[in-house]
């Protein structure tokens, strides 16, 4: 079990555990501080989704910086524990975590008509989630909503998204979409 340090917000240096597990690779803080400076540190009002959740530590962020909701999805037994114990411990009433697969998870909100203002995309690496998530996204993320994205290289988008900013720290190339 490892620990991470939320940056910014009312939490701002609270301290989450992390489990230790295949392909769980929490956000490190540069590149978290760097995509809060790109959002404002002021994220109140917005429904944000953390759509591969893992150590929840984005979705976390979002919630410390005031987020109105935000619901982190994740598949895995022992991370959704974590989750859940994390969430508990900082009091987070805004925070719903839902074990689900991310694309059934996304494929009927989408339909139900839910949407969210901030969506982060941080799927595991070399597995072909986001060429599966592109068509969902326009039904997923709200008019004037962004999609934040972390990848093992960098992405080229499809329509109607673009890269309004990007990045690449160490091995982690990261995007942050708006509509064209």
């Amino acid at each position: 079990m490892s620990r991470i340090r939320i940056t910014g917000g009312v939490w701002r240096s609270r301290v989450i555990s992390v489990i230790d597990a295949p392909g769980l690779r929490p956000t490190p803080d540069r590149v978290r501080e760097t995509l809060f400076n790109w959002l404002g540190q002021d994220l109140s009002g917005l429904v944000c989704l953390d759509l591969f959740a893992g150590s929840g530590i984005l979705g976390f962020e979002a919630a410390s910086r005031g987020a109105q909701s935000v619901t982190l999805i994740e598949r895995d037994q022992g991370a959704l524990a974590a989750l859940r114990k994390n969430a508990a411990a900082l009091g987070g009433q805004r925070l719903a975590v839902i074990q689900a697969d991310a694309l059934k998870f996304a494929a009927s909100v989408g339909d139900q008509g839910h949407r969210f203002d901030l969506v982060f995309l941080d799927p595991p690496y070399r597995q072909g989630w986001l060429e599966r998530l592109w068509a969902l996204l326009p039904a997923l993320v709200a008019p004037g909503g962004r999609v934040y994205v972390e990848s093992e290289a960098p992405v080229m988008p499809p329509a109607p998204w673009v890269a309004a900013k990007q990045g690449r720290a160490g091995q982690v190339c990261y995007h942050l979409l708006e509509r064209e």
